[in-house]
């Protein structure tokens, strides 16, 4: 059956606006060579979507051209602003943004162990108001969280987790209470940090991939032929839960401790180091330990280490130990990447999060050599280059789509 004359128009300026997001402002004609429309329905879309106020023209095409052909349509980028969050266990990031994600203020604030719920709450919510007055957006259209745990596939919401703070719960629904207008939407954060990875960074190549989340905690995201997976109970990818030798005992339905996290969560990697009497000092306090441990061994076994960054101590050899140390944290590392390869066969892992950025190719290069020993199924090991920073950046593309599918969709919708 064919489209509705509605159908095919609401059609049509979605896939213009796309075009306007992803290649910048187009003139008409240009519009019609990227769309395969005719003239005539162009020109009604643009018209359409100037009067509904989403593309203004914003200059002209070429030095010569003049007249309605070198009109350049764009986005109105301020028809509504965004905030992006990235909520951790000791505290919370947030950016503010325009319509096609152009950042316009961020900040971010630690919030101590010792914090109650109440005060942490309302420092995070004061946060992201400040962020947006300095922003100069008068009203959120839509806020993407990215927090730990699992998200409930039902209802969309955090689900209580043993070991996160209660005030990551109760900080969606303040936010919802603050600011009424605002859509609010929470997703795990190595999910987002996969769609991120897969935007922007590591991953851009691939529609099949798992990123393995390495920062203070553990965990996994599973994109498979494009789509990202959360499973039954949105737990795809508890890695931290997944029992592998080498620790006292299995994990617990209520506790990570004897499953994956217990050698490669930031503690377990710090503990190790010592174990070679491999440490850093300078580190930075907005990181993991672990990565900066990570780090200051990679550039000694890369022969770029620079004394003024911290140093790492150790036996008459620090190359040496700092050796061992990698090596050691290969073989952990190994284990959790070869048990999902082994199930999911995805071609390609991407080592997330601060640890696997600070890893970079010489840990990537160690895991994957190790999981090529331990499985018959081809599979590249790659560093992240976005590190922490995707888990915001994955909360703002999110953001960025919510607010589209709502402002680009058609008003009969």
């Amino acid at each position: 059956m064919p489209a509705s004359p509605s159908t095919a128009r609401a059609i049509n300026d979605r896939l213009a606006l796309r075009l306007l997001q992803q290649d910048g402002p187009l003139t008409a004609g240009q519009l019609k060579q990227l769309t395969g429309l005719s003239r005539p329905t162009v020109a009604d879309l643009v018209e359409r979507l100037t009067d509904a106020g989403l593309i203004a023209v914003v200059g002209e095409a070429g030095e010569q051209r003049r007249g309605p052909n070198a009109k350049l349509y764009g986005i109105v980028a301020d028809r509504a602003h965004l905030a992006a969050l990235d909520v951790r266990t000791e505290g919370v990031s947030v950016v503010v943004s325009d319509l096609v994600g152009a950042v316009l203020a961020e900040a971010s604030v630690p919030i101590g162990g010792d914090m109650g719920t109440g005060p942490a709450v309302e420092q995070a919510v004061a946060l992201v108001e400040q962020v947006a007055k300095e922003a100069g957006a008068d009203r959120l259209h839509t806020v993407g969280i990215g927090a730990p745990g699992l998200i409930d596939p039902a209802t969309g919401e955090l689900r209580d987790s043993t070991g996160l703070p209660e005030w990551h719960r109760r900080l969606v629904a303040a936010l919802q209470e603050r600011l009424p207008a605002a859509r609010v939407n929470v997703e795990n954060e190595t999910n987002l940090a996969a769609l991120a990875e897969q935007r922007d960074g590591a991953a851009r190549d691939r529609d099949t991939f798992v990123l393995l989340w390495l920062g203070h905690g553990t965990g996994a995201a599973v994109v498979l032929d494009g789509a990202l997976r959360r499973g039954a109970s949105g737990g795809t990818g508890e890695i931290g839960f997944l029992p592998v030798p080498g620790t006292p005992g299995p994990p617990s339905a209520v506790d990570c401790e004897g499953g994956f996290h217990s050698l490669a969560g930031s503690a377990a990697i710090v503990e190790l180091a010592g174990a070679y009497r491999v440490s850093v000092e300078g580190a930075s306090v907005h990181e993991p330990a672990a990565a900066g441990v990570v780090r200051e061994a990679v550039a000694v076994v890369g022969g770029s280490y620079q004394a003024e960054t911290g140093h790492v101590s150790g036996t008459a050899s620090p190359a040496g130990s700092a050796d061992r140390f990698l090596d050691a944290l290969a073989d952990r590392l190994a284990l959790g990447v070869a048990s999902v390869v082994a199930i999911l066969d995805p071609g390609c892992v991407v080592l997330g999060g601060e640890v696997g950025q600070a890893g970079g190719e010489l840990l990537a290069g160690r895991v994957q050599e190790r999981v090529r020993r331990m499985s018959p199924l081809a599979t590249v090991v790659r560093p992240s280059s976005l590190g922490g920073g995707a888990v915001l950046r994955g909360a703002l593309l999110t953001a960025r789509e919510a607010a589209q599918d709502d402002l680009f969709a058609p008003p009969d919708r």
